[in-house]
């Protein structure tokens, strides 16, 4: 019996086993288990995603989820970007009048909250404000940075109405009745984050926390120990965000709109990113950010959107008759307070408005009769 091998084999046995051991070493490096919580981030739509999972995961498991969840946004961005001239919505607006349009489930779904905040909030939610935000130079069509003329004004303003759009959810359609532009952009990224919850519920990820452009909402726990979420509203200041509050999150979202950072200056005047579409102009008030608490953080977004349009009294009485949990900055001078709705008082409890400082909204006549 032999005792040496000839040179060719020997030379394949080597490089099996060279294989057998990168095979070993990268299924290894696959299976291994992160260290929780684990983040995954990136950008998207001009921001970032950020998702954290408290979830045991491998490497593996991590990047298969990363990749589901990307191919969400991905959906989204196809179907609602103003940005791009063959989405699903840019295609609707580029519809003749008065046909109806066969739209996909989610979009009509959107359509649909965008209609209703619309209407509960007295018009100053309305997605078809695209035309004055693009003349107010925060839109897709990037026009030059200055105030626009009374004439420009009043014929994008004549071009507004929700009304204009009819939605018909049993036949999954909708029409423009008038030559109106929507733009979904107050809605689009709070129904993103629950198109990535959704997601991530289906693989039955039960903890986790989604950050998508300032957009959360939260799921589970942060631990086995059942530590809840923790996100921070952020101090309305231009600059390095810092956070004014620290509110708790368990199976809730938080949508946040403020003037503060969108904003450009014309002649010495600061105009905001926040269009009124009753006016057609910048709001020019004292509400500084608008935080709203909810299970969908597409309703979430929307109403954000809207009470930021509202002063904080007359947003406040929406909110209350809503029994929205929402969480107002107000400037006062050089500094801020913050209001909550009382629905944030019953929704977060007593001991974290006292602990932070945060006051409890009264009505104006109530006010006025505690004053006198």
């Amino acid at each position: 019996m032999t005792l040496f091998m000839p040179e060719s084999t020997r030379l394949t046995v080597k490089a099996v086993c060279i294989m057998s051991l990168l095979l070993l070493v990268g299924c290894s490096e696959k299976d291994r288990p992160l260290e929780s919580p684990v983040r995954l981030e990136g950008g998207i739509f001009g921001t970032f995603y950020q998702v954290t999972i408290s979830d045991p995961l491998t490497q593996e498991q991590a990047s298969h989820l990363e990749a589901g969840f990307l191919e969400e946004l991905e959906r989204v961005d196809v179907s609602m970007s103003t940005y791009k001239d063959d989405s699903e919505l840019s295609l609707f607006n580029q519809a003749p009048l008065n046909e109806w349009q066969p739209l996909s489930n989610e979009l009509i779904e959107v359509l649909a909250i965008s209609r209703s905040v619309s209407e509960q909030s007295n018009g100053a939610f309305d997605m078809t404000v695209g035309g004055l935000v693009n003349l107010w130079s925060f839109g897709p069509e990037a026009r030059p940075q200055e105030a626009p003329s009374e004439h420009q004004l009043a014929e994008r303003l004549a071009e507004v109405g929700f009304d204009a759009v009819a939605i018909d959810t049993q036949a999954m359609q909708a029409r423009r009745e008038r030559d109106v532009y929507v733009d979904l952009s107050g809605v689009a990224k709070g129904h993103a984050t629950d198109r990535v919850a959704a997601y991530l519920n289906q693989q039955g990820i039960e903890g986790y926390l989604i950050n998508l452009g300032g957009d959360m909402l939260a799921h589970g726990y942060r631990d086995d120990q059942e530590t809840p979420w923790r996100v921070g509203i952020e101090t309305p200041q231009s600059g390095a965000p810092q956070a004014q509050h620290i509110v708790p999150l368990h199976d809730m979202s938080v949508a946040t709109s403020g003037d503060y950072r969108n904003y450009f200056e014309a002649d010495g005047q600061r105009f905001s990113h926040t269009i009124d579409p009753r006016t057609g102009r910048p709001v020019s008030h004292n509400l500084a950010s608008v935080s709203v608490f909810h299970p969908s953080n597409a309703w979430a977004d929307a109403w954000a959107t809207a009470l930021l349009v509202e002063d904080s009294d007359t947003g406040m009485e929406v909110a209350v008759a809503q029994n929205l949990s929402v969480l107002m900055l107000i400037r006062d001078g050089d500094q801020w307070q913050s209001i909550a709705s009382p629905a944030f008082v019953d929704e977060f409890g007593e001991e974290l408005i006292n602990e932070s400082g945060i006051g409890q909204w009264a009505s104006p006549n109530v006010r006025h009769a505690e004053e006198g």
